[in-house]
């Protein structure tokens, strides 16, 4: 125990002073200074949530719970580069064709797979009948016949400037979103994913009532065999096995 003598020296002798040698008196002694707590150590700062995530393709900045570069398209999910600015045409001149040709993609997003399989897009009266869309739907007629050539496949509207070239074009329907959803196979089955698309995306059997209610966005959600697809006014996609024929066509 410490002392402090009269001359404000502390002492550890409590009669005289170790300095200079002063009685000490014990009963007026100064109040002992409370020593201030000390700091408590800072936490670490969380860190903080990105407000955005750079494209690795082209370096512009995006949402951070954007899907694809709204610049150059890349996939934020599956790590895939931009498809191709326009589709490969086939010997008729178009994108799509109807009956047994196929069309066919170039610069898909995911890696080439064989052609097993096919999408139907049609226009469809009677999902346009519930849909009371303002706009014309236009005469009902063959499908296109788009070849599923890549293990995932965008569904939408094509936007120029925005570079977006749907693999699924479905640019005549406005109900559509630009990207509306994705279609991916783990080489067996099929899969839809809605992208965050305007309108929604619908799945039903074709045996069933139209779809009333659309499927969740993010998760994605089996196709049985036979369930059809419903996008904006008036647009119904069936995915199905290629016939011989088409993957001839595809093939030649």
């Amino acid at each position: 125990m410490s002392a402090v003598c009269p001359n404000g020296h502390t002492s550890q002798s409590e009669d005289f002073c170790d300095t200079c040698g002063a009685k000490i008196d014990l009963e007026n002694q100064p109040e002992a200074a409370v020593p201030e707590p000390a700091p408590e150590a800072a936490e670490p700062a969380a860190a903080a949530a990105p407000d955005q995530q750079i494209c690795p393709n082209c370096s512009t900045p995006n949402t951070p719970d954007a899907l694809f570069c709204e610049a150059c398209g890349y996939d934020f999910t599956t790590g895939a580069l931009p498809r191709g600015a326009s589709p490969k045409e086939s010997e008729n001149g178009s994108g799509a064709v109807t009956g047994a040709g196929v069309a066919a993609t170039v610069g898909s997003i995911a890696p080439a797979i064989p052609l097993e399989w096919v999408a139907e897009v049609w226009v469809d009266p009677d999902w346009y009948a519930v849909q009371e869309a303002d706009e014309p739907m236009p005469s009902p007629g063959l499908p296109a016949v788009v070849g599923l050539t890549t293990r995932s496949l965008l569904i939408g509207r094509v936007s120029p400037s925005r570079n977006i070239h749907p693999d699924i074009d479905c640019t005549t329907d406005t109900g559509v979103s630009r990207r509306h959803a994705q279609l991916t196979t783990d080489g067996q089955r099929w899969f839809v994913e809605d992208l965050g698309s305007s309108n929604g995306t619908f799945v039903g059997p074709a045996s069933g009532p139209l779809p009333e209610d659309p499927i969740a966005v993010g998760p994605r959600t089996e196709l049985d065999d036979d369930d059809r697809i419903y996008v904006g006014a008036w647009t119904r996609i069936v995915v199905r096995a290629a016939t011989d024929d088409e993957k001839t066509a595809q093939t030649g």
